[in-house]
């Protein structure tokens, strides 16, 4: 009987040392970044399993901290796993910070269709500043599904997920709802793949923050040089004190 435990003991342990650590990387979209390890016995293994990281941690955007992104893994070359965006989804914290009393949240779901052939279920989401109607409600929530179709159906997977991420999105779906009624805030909650396309060109530009777009760093060095220009004065005003040390050297010189 002991032996029989052993012997299911070792092939666990076997069956565990088998098994080797895959790396998973984002898209080229997010510059191949490294997301995390996964172990797996065979690379079929690794096939289809999700990963999930903020776009702080992607991009070093703090501003975007509260958006998660879901990749999905579709090859595995040696123990590198490569993976394509598979959706996002907001934080529900911060969700409920946006959802108050006095306000009206309207949700919608539109099914798009990329330019390049990619089928995403967008479920965008808008905040009023103060009750509204239920007519209100409808015609804004008819705007949201128009403006969502029109700006997929002109963009290829990658700026489409740009424009979910950065906000150029809601913007857009915000600046068409502002003739109903006044909006507070207009985020897109959610989005899910449902059917993949063609696979985005790795020569197109990765995803950034736009923190990383402004550069008012380079002005402080030229304030630091200037800085010094009063101190490099101070050894000219010293310069006078040599005169007025030879002065009492000449009334000594009639006595």
């Amino acid at each position: 009987m002991a032996q029989k435990v052993r012997a299911t003991a070792k092939k666990v342990k076997d069956r565990w040392r088998a098994k080797e650590w895959y790396k998973i990387y984002a898209p080229d979209m997010f510059s191949k970044m490294l997301l995390g390890e996964t172990p797996s016995e065979t690379p079929e293994g690794v096939m289809d399993r999700m990963a999930e990281a903020t776009v702080q941690d992607l991009t070093g955007d703090f501003s975007k901290m509260h958006i998660k992104i879901k990749f999905r893994v579709n090859s595995v070359v040696g123990l590198d796993a490569n993976t394509t965006f598979a959706g996002h989804d907001l934080t529900s914290d911060y969700i409920r910070r946006l959802t108050r009393r006095k306000r009206t949240k309207t949700d919608a779901v539109v099914d798009v269709t990329t330019k390049d052939g990619w089928e995403i279920r967008v479920k965008p989401m808008a905040v009023s500043e103060q009750r509204i109607q239920a007519s209100q409600e409808t015609a804004i929530r008819h705007i949201m599904q128009e403006t969502t179709k029109q700006v997929a159906a002109q963009a290829t997977i990658g700026e489409f997920v740009r424009m979910l991420i950065m906000g150029e999105l809601a913007k857009a779906v915000s600046d068409a709802s502002k003739i109903v009624v006044p909006i507070k805030r207009i985020e897109i909650r959610r989005s899910e793949v449902t059917r993949a396309g063609k696979l985005p060109d790795p020569s197109e530009a990765p995803i950034v923050a736009p923190q990383e777009e402004a550069e008012p760093e380079p002005e402080q060095p030229a304030e630091a040089a200037a800085a010094p220009a009063p101190t490099a004065e101070a050894p000219a005003e010293a310069a006078p004190a040599a005169p007025e040390a030879e002065a009492p050297a000449e009334d000594k010189g009639p006595e």
